[in-house]
C-alpha cells in the first residue's frame, strides 16, 4: 500500500517563505513521479509542481513558477516544496500525490496524502 505523509504547513505571513514535505516508502518514493496540488475553499484542486520518479524532469504550474521549487531527497525517502515569496492567494490546503509519470492532471495520480494547510496573511 502506498502512503504518502505531507507536513510543514502552517500560517506565514506574505512575501515569506515555508517548506513542505512529502514523505512515503523507499519503493514509492523511487518508482513514482510525485505530485503537489492544492485546494482552497471553494475551489477546485488544481497543479502546482510535480517531479519525475529519478528526479530528473520538473513540472510547475505558471502562477508558482520562479517562487516554488520541487526536489527529492533520496536518503530520507521525501519530497519537498520549497514556496518563496508567498502571497495570500497561496492559501490553500497542500496535497502531495503518486503516479506512475510524471504530469499535471489530477486523475493521473493514484495515491495522494491527507494533505497540510498554508495560510498566507496580508
Amino acid at each position: 500500500q502506498v502512503q504518502l505523509v505531507e507536513s510543514g504547513g502552517g500560517l506565514v505571513q506574505a512575501g515569506g517563505s515555508l517548506r513542505l514535505s512529502c514523505t512515503t516508502s523507499g519503493r514509492t518514493f523511487s518508482t513514482y513521479a510525485i505530485g503537489w496540488f492544492r485546494q482552497a475553499p471553494g475551489k477546485e484542486r488544481e497543479f502546482v509542481a510535480a517531479i519525475s520518479s529519478n528526479g530528473g524532469t520538473t513540472y510547475y504550474a505558471d502562477s508558482v513558477k520562479d517562487r516554488f521549487t520541487i526536489s527529492k531527497q533520496y536518503s530520507k525517502n521525501t519530497v519537498y516544496l520549497q514556496m518563496n515569496s508567498l502571497k495570500p492567494e497561496d492559501t490553500s490546503a497542500y496535497y502531495c500525490a503518486a503516479a506512475p509519470f510524471i504530469g499535471g492532471a489530477e486523475h493521473e495520480y493514484d495515491y495522494w496524502g491527507q494533505g497540510t494547510q498554508v495560510t498566507v496573511s496580508s
